[in-house]
């Protein structure tokens, strides 16, 4: 599913393409996803500047602007959230912070007992250059809310979700290229490459 607005057409690509991000998980998902494009993919190490609100795009695309305006280049941003269908979509846009404070465990607490264990992923990526609106693109995996942790590899909430369209193990039990396959941010970032080299 994309989310597109503004942002006009690409007229050559200028060197690489920025992604304003601290979290390395994040980057390594994209850059692979950039690489099958032939795209250089830079990670700006930089705290995102987040606004308060209920909605990814509008996060993301804050970002991604906020950005572009302060190195004067092309940038991409992230934001994703973890939508727990039987917590009416908690923690959803605040999926970081509650990471943070309470993690997988306090998500598997507030599930304890409860039978609708169905979840969704959302990714909005957003491309933005000095002086620009944003463009956005979006991406959703549905999916379910594993019993205990599963898996070493990935960040945030993976261990404990189960994608519906794989093969019973977590995000944290998959390889970068198998859950870019399957994951929110993978379809988000496929989506906005195909539009950016067409483009550029």
């Amino acid at each position: 599913m994309r989310l597109r607005e503004g942002g006009g057409t690409l007229k050559g690509r200028e060197g690489p393409l920025y992604f304003a991000t601290g979290n390395k998980g994040k980057f390594a998902e994209a850059a692979r996803t950039a690489a099958q494009f032939g795209v250089k993919l830079k990670q700006v190490k930089r705290r995102k500047v987040e606004i308060q609100s209920d909605v990814l795009k509008e996060i993301a695309r804050f970002a991604a602007k906020e950005a572009s305006e302060d190195i004067l280049r092309a940038v991409v941003a992230e934001d994703s959230g973890f939508f727990v269908h039987a917590l009416d979509g908690f923690p959803g846009p605040y999926s970081s912070y509650v990471y943070r404070t309470i993690g997988n465990e306090g998500i598997l607490r507030l599930m304890k007992s409860v039978t609708d264990r169905t979840a969704h992923f959302q990714a909005v990526v957003a491309f933005c250059r000095p002086g620009k609106q944003p463009v956005c693109f979006s991406g959703i995996v549905k999916g379910t809310i594993g019993a205990e942790p599963k898996g070493r590899r990935g960040f945030g909430f993976d261990p404990i979700f189960v994608p519906g369209e794989g093969d019973g193990r977590t995000f944290a039990q998959m390889s970068v290229n198998e859950k870019n396959m399957l994951s929110h941010r993978g379809r988000a970032f496929l989506d906005f490459f195909n539009w950016f080299t067409i483009r550029s």
